[in-house]
């Protein structure tokens, strides 16, 4: 079974804004890749925009989008978070965080209307971001001895793997990242040449 570990994202910070009814809605979407970043970030643009009433947010992560949240933050139930992870879904972009910072203009615009807001200003986030392919993969440790130098340098060419870390001394070692669909191939390669053991980092 082939592994599917391609996937979209966003290359940098960008915004996006909408406004209805005196209501500001000022969208900003953000590359992470834990839960901890998502916080820090949430964290710091209450802070930044502490004068707006809600700070509502949705970020999906990892190379199958299986770990996601959507925060209405103090707006009706479903108005805000669930359309804002809407849009990063049909964009089909994962460690992804939009939040929307919505200064209200004193005319409530009831659930359609936040929804539709909500919409819109993610989607001109988007819109404005560069969106760039990640390669899910996992960092390898690969120690050989002396002797095996040229069987390792050859398997790592061959599978097009770059190299760092390296310490050539008495007993070599260097990392490697290796994308997820090939870590099978990678593994079973490393494991025959002679003195070399590998260790997932």
């Amino acid at each position: 079974m082939e592994i599917q570990d391609a996937y979209r994202s966003v290359a940098a910070r960008a915004e996006g804004l909408f406004k209805d009814n005196g209501s500001r809605f000022i969208a900003f979407v953000y590359p992470v890749e834990t839960e901890a970043e998502v916080k820090e970030i949430v964290s710091a643009l209450r802070k930044e925009y502490h004068d707006a009433r809600h700070h509502c947010y949705a970020y999906r992560l990892g190379y199958q989008g299986d770990v996601f949240r959507a925060s209405d933050d103090g707006e009706p139930s479903g108005s805000a978070g669930r359309p804002i992870l809407g849009q990063i879904d049909s964009a089909g972009l994962s460690d992804v965080l939009v939040v929307v910072v919505r200064y209200f203009g004193g005319i409530k615009l009831g659930i359609p209307g936040l929804i539709r807001a909500y919409k819109t200003s993610t989607s001109d986030a988007i819109a404005h971001a560069q969106v760039v392919e990640k390669v899910a993969g996992v960092n390898y440790r690969v120690d050989f001895g002396y002797l095996s130098m040229n069987a390792v340098q050859k398997a790592l060419k061959d599978l097009d793997l770059p190299q760092k870390n390296q310490d050539f001394g008495e007993r070599c070692s260097l990392t490697t990242r290796v994308r997820l669909s090939l870590e099978d191939s990678f593994r079973d390669r490393f494991t025959k040449i002679e003195d070399c053991t590998l260790q997932l980092i």
